[in-house]
């Protein structure tokens, strides 16, 4: 008889694409993992994974398989979380990744509190700035900072981000401070890579203005950003969560240009069609309150 903790094994290192990746998600050994996978396959009758030293493979059977035991594992979570609701607790596994800044400045110590209220629920929180897909990398939701365009996600909006042109007092001394958005073409700009050089936009008196300054620096961290801004590299276009403390140090400087950039936000987004658990909505109703409107990092 197949057991429902082979059918998640199955789901998680076919999701993780690697035993160990699998075993570290569910908090597991790397041999507990084979086993459970190995006795599911007795059970079946049937091959579902390719197994080779360099990676993992579905079969023809487990891609027929992995919908259903998806959809499986799925339910019985939704279950077990309903269970939780009508007991008037909430528990349980869950998994949100998040930026990696963002992550370390505001949503840890936001988190710790609500964490500490509900010993019950067994959070992984993940820090990474690459673009995760929560339905096939095995996420209940992620967070993310601007605008999700991905139809197969359904976002709920956690706070405003306002961004701030920012760049040393040392660099504007020696390249001037822009004044204007024209003035801004002849400056060294530092991007964040998951968004490249079409990322300064503004709002002008005539509708959104794009800028593309000289590029001068890609980075894929928010705050190699700012520290390489704070070097004296270049201009930056950073959120206040991450520019704030150092503009207040006098460390960064922020610009005025006439035009303010983009509003933002920061949201938390979960795949589309499957209903999400009492435990993640009181997680995004908590942080909306904790992060607050306006946000109390943007004074």
């Amino acid at each position: 008889m197949m057991k429902i903790e082979g059918i998640a094994a199955f789901v998680t290192v076919a999701e993780a694409g690697s035993i160990s990746e699998a075993a570290r998600r569910l908090r597991l050994s790397k041999s507990v993992v084979s086993d459970r996978l190995a006795e599911m396959e007795r059970s079946l009758g049937a091959t579902l994974l390719h197994r080779t030293t360099r990676k993992l493979t579905l079969t023809e059977d487990g891609t027929a398989f992995l919908e259903r035991a998806t959809r499986i594992v799925r339910e019985v979570e939704d279950a077990a979380s309903d269970m939780a609701e009508r007991r008037g607790t909430l528990a349980g596994p869950l998994r949100i990744a998040a930026p990696v800044t963002f992550g370390r400045m505001h949503l840890g110590p936001a988190l710790y509190p609500f964490l500490a209220e509900h010993p019950d629920i067994e959070l992984s929180l993940d820090l990474d700035d690459r673009r995760v897909d929560p339905a096939s990398d095995g996420y209940d939701a992620i967070i993310r900072h601007g605008a999700i365009a991905d139809s197969r996600l359904v976002a709920w909006k956690l706070a405003k981000s306002r961004r701030v042109l920012t760049a040393s007092p040392d660099y504007l001394a020696r390249n001037g401070t822009p004044s204007s958005l024209a003035e801004l073409d002849g400056h060294r700009g530092i991007f964040y890579t998951n968004r490249g050089v079409a990322d300064w936009r503004f709002q002008g008196p005539n509708g959104a203005v794009l800028v593309r300054a000289r590029f001068g620096l890609r980075v894929n961290n928010g705050d190699m950003i700012r520290d390489a801004a704070t070097a004296g590299l270049g201009i930056a276009l950073l959120p206040t969560f991450i520019a704030g403390p150092a503009v207040s140090a006098g460390t960064l400087t922020a610009i005025d240009v006439g035009c303010a950039p983009d509003t933002e936000f920061i949201y938390m987004a979960h795949p589309e069609g499957r209903r999400p658990s009492a435990k993640l909505r009181a997680v995004a109703d908590h942080l909306k309150k904790a992060f607050g409107d306006p946000p109390y990092w943007d004074p």
